[in-house]
């Protein structure tokens, strides 16, 4: 039931991310693109119900995915299991501090936790250096995750290519597109100016 209830869980929270990750390919295009691609996607998740459902299942997620990985993590054997756990562990990690942070920007300082909201940190030394891996292996722990759980789930090679191939295609494009994000999110590694309003943000 605990792994039902939170592979559950885990598909909703998966088609937020989606959503977001397509915004933040939008980062390629320039903020403005961004901003504007995000208000149309706020007209679907931006509301009490579908906020109500996304943090009821982070809470869901995190709480079945602790016992799970208490469960599980002394018997886990070979690389795609270990990765699925570990990989689970930092994204309830990320999940707790991320959520916090732009509840606590929403609510607390009243600022539009739009991407300049996000990328105050990428963009400013030395927080960066703390932020980029920070957002870049959350990235790549839910490509992870996904791609462990593929090969469980999918047992039939598709158009040849093995299960294990189609889990490390799945790793690798979620690399890949790490780096694209923050490619984008960072104005081509060369830094995007951060509105002064978000000042407050980095003690400021």
């Amino acid at each position: 039931m605990a792994k039902r209830v939170h592979f559950i869980s885990g598909l909703i929270i998966t088609i937020f991310i989606v959503f977001h990750l397509i915004n933040h390919v939008y980062g390629l295009f320039g903020v403005e693109r961004h901003i504007e691609l995000m208000n149309q996607f706020r007209l679907v998740y931006r509301n009490a119900l579908a906020e109500t459902i996304l943090l009821l299942s982070v809470f869901v997620q995190i709480v079945s995915g602790i016992k799970l990985f208490n469960r599980s993590r002394k018997i886990a054997q070979g690389f795609w299991k270990k990765l699925q756990l570990w990989s689970g562990l930092y994204l309830a990690i990320f999940f707790v501090f991320h959520l916090g942070a732009v509840f606590l920007g929403r609510l607390v300082l009243n600022l539009d936790t739009n991407i300049f909201f996000g990328i105050a940190g990428l963009n400013t030394f030395p927080f960066n250096l703390f932020f980029i891996p920070y957002y870049g292996l959350a990235i790549v722990s839910f490509f992870g995750h996904t791609a462990a759980i593929h090969i469980q789930k999918f047992k039939r090679p598709i158009f040849g290519i093995t299960p294990n191939k189609q889990s490390s295609l799945i790793l690798v494009f979620g690399i890949l597109l790490t780096i694209t994000i923050l490619f984008g999110l960072t104005g081509q590694f060369q830094g995007i100016e951060i509105p002064s309003e978000y000042d407050v943000m980095l003690g400021k």
